[in-house]
């Protein structure tokens, strides 16, 4: 697994996090929610996109 891949979720994460405190403070608790939910989306994505290439490698490995 590659540290990039760590780095990119957390700076995802860090900005999420401050944009949701943001919209927090400015009473715009929907806005918020969906920046969340958009944050979740993306690293889920970047994850199954992750998981898709593991079993590809294990397909190969094994000559499936």
């Amino acid at each position: 697994m590659n540290v990039d891949f760590i780095f990119k979720i957390a700076a995802i994460g860090i900005v999420v996090a401050v944009l949701n405190q943001l919209l927090q403070r400015s009473g715009r608790e929907e806005q918020a929610m969906l920046v969340t939910l958009a944050g979740v989306v993306i690293v889920l994505l970047m994850v199954v996109n992750l998981i898709s290439d593991f079993f590809g490698v294990i397909r190969e490995l094994f000559s499936l």
